[in-house]
């Protein structure tokens, strides 16, 4: 049977590690077995590192603070990845904008909180609820050197009710980042 192998990047509370971590690593689709192999974080604090560890996963640590410029920090990572010989890269939640020696090196799918090519960049979701837009929602992109540019895999829209709270719309746009990140890992990968 064949095995496909994942690393994931993060940065923060690990929500949608923990995601992918429980939906697809050891599990079957359609033939071929997801296994994450190496999890990597850029901050030595984060909570998605004792995630990690209770699926016997070590994370990696590379605390970006310890680098000269970007493209050095993005030439470590790039190289414990390439040491880990995976198919895909998944960055969930990982809150650095990646240099030309990352993107042109590795092959990677980023989940972004909003309905790409609407409101790229990090204050995405609090742009996207304040915006007169009737519908908001999540993207998963692949990774280029343009800024949240690469092709769309998967979007997944919802309506914004009125008066609905920004905790209500931040709490609605995670809820589809679990459910939408694992699918577009199946069909990249399955």
């Amino acid at each position: 049977m064949p095995e496909k192998r994942l690393a994931v990047l993060f940065s923060g509370k690990g929500s949608n590690l923990e995601s992918l971590l429980r939906t697809l690593h050891g599990h079957n689709f359609s033939g071929t077995t997801l296994k994450v192999v190496l999890t990597l974080t850029n901050k030595p604090n984060a909570g998605g590192i004792e995630k990690s560890r209770h699926y016997g996963i070590e994370p990696v640590v590379i605390d970006h603070t310890q680098f000269e410029s970007r493209e050095a920090f993005d030439g470590a990572v790039v190289e414990v990845i390439q040491n880990a010989h995976v198919d895909l890269v998944v960055l969930a939640g990982f809150m650095r904008i990646l240099t030309p020696v990352f993107t042109q090196q590795v092959s990677a799918i980023n989940l972004h909180p909003s309905l790409l090519p609407l409101f790229k960049g990090a204050n995405a979701i609090k742009e996207s609820y304040e915006a007169k837009v009737k519908e908001a929602g999540v993207s998963v992109h692949c990774v280029s050197e343009e800024l949240d540019g690469g092709a769309i895999v998967l979007q997944e829209a919802f309506v914004k009710e009125a008066n609905m709270s920004y905790e209500a719309f931040e709490a609605k746009i995670r809820a589809i980042e679990h459910q939408l990140l694992p699918k577009a890992v199946i069909k990249l990968l399955c």
